[in-house]
């Protein structure tokens, strides 16, 4: 294995130009109808997502808000990579004990054998056959929404709700290339102008949520939506990471009142907190991320209690979990985040 090979230098940054993120994946659905040939079945399918990957948290959470962690199994691999794959370096043998692959990229390539694209997260992979179904990470939970309905668990809330899905998939187009992307767009910049541009337009999105969320509890008023599910894994990283790994140093998250006690108050309700590693997730930017931390040192900070302490989102009227719905159950066992390596504790079923 050459020393090219475990580098990402190079991976992320082009100097002098504006970081363009590839959006092309794999389209793939798993429906209820099977219309791509990946029809709803439990058990058959796997989610790799790393805690690492914001993009995969999504999934982590949504899966845990609808009760779905009986009927998809999950995968995850460890939160360094090379410009290869993703590895299960974190199992025992460093091989995923249901696929036993030792990279995800022995997924794609049971599908694609030239998959000429990066090997992301998440990723849904077909237990049977071990191939890659799907790495669309917006459609993944919105088809986790609304085509494994049949699997639910009692109480789970509707995410996507019929009525206002126009509204949710315009805002989340819009936090998508300014914010969630937007943070990369700023830290991955490869001139001075890109950069300061990317900067101004992320502030300036930033503080539009401040804004919004000083008018209700969550995006969309009263109730968690999947705009919430999208948002909270790049808040919850902001202070961790994006303030000074990507130079979105304005101020920090703790600083802004309504983002913040935004963040604090998700990081305290089921199926939020309890899927984050902040180990992890700053072991995998620091460490991974060569072209703006040749040295690969992670930094300790930052102390982390705060994100427990009161906040007032419950000014706000709220009906968290919607009509009818209840809080999801604790995570399983087997999925409990190490307890060092988050101020949450909990304790698994």
């Amino acid at each position: 294995m050459t020393t090219q090979e475990n580098s990402t230098r190079g991976s992320y940054v082009a100097k002098g130009e504006s970081f363009d993120r590839d959006m092309n994946y794999i389209d793939d659905r798993i429906t209820r109808d099977g219309r791509d040939g990946w029809p709803v079945e439990a058990d058959r399918y796997r989610l790799i997502a790393a805690r690492a990957c914001p993009w995969a948290n999504r999934t982590l959470i949504s899966r845990r808000l609808l009760g779905l962690e009986d009927v998809i199994s999950v995968g995850m691999p460890g939160p360094t990579h090379d410009r290869r794959s993703w590895t299960f370096d974190l199992d025992e043998g460093g091989v995923d004990p249901v696929l036993g692959y030792e990279r995800l990229q022995e997924a794609y390539f049971a599908r694609f054998a030239d998959y000429p694209r990066g090997i992301t997260v998440p990723a849904v992979v077909d237990v049977p056959s071990r191939a890659v179904v799907t790495n669309d990470f917006q459609q993944i939970t919105l088809d986790f929404a609304t085509q494994w309905t049949e699997h639910h668990r009692e109480g789970a809330p509707d995410l996507y709700p019929e009525a206002r899905r126009e509204e949710i998939d315009a805002l989340n187009r819009w936090m998508l290339h300014r914010v969630n992307n937007g943070v990369y767009k700023t830290g991955f910049a490869g001139s001075q102008e890109s950069y300061e541009k990317e900067y101004r337009a992320l502030w300036a999105a930033l503080d539009e949520l401040e804004e919004r969320l000083g008018r209700s509890r969550y995006l969309l008023g009263a109730s968690i939506t999947e705009a919430d599910v999208r948002l909270f894994p790049t808040l919850i990283r902001f202070d961790p990471v994006y303030h000074g790994h990507f130079k979105a140093n304005r101020q920090l998250l703790a600083s802004m009142p309504n983002l913040w006690n935004y963040t604090k108050d998700l990081f305290t309700t089921p199926g939020f907190g309890d899927t984050v590693d902040f180990e992890q997730i700053k072991r995998h930017y620091y460490y991974v991320h060569e072209d703006i931390n040749p040295t690969q040192v992670v930094p300790l900070g930052p102390d982390l209690a705060p994100l427990l302490a009161p906040h007032d989102r419950d000014r706000f009227e709220t009906d968290t979990w919607g009509p009818g719905g209840t809080a999801p159950l604790p995570p399983l066992a087997a999925e409990v985040v190490d307890p060092a390596h988050t101020p949450l504790v909990v304790t698994g079923r």
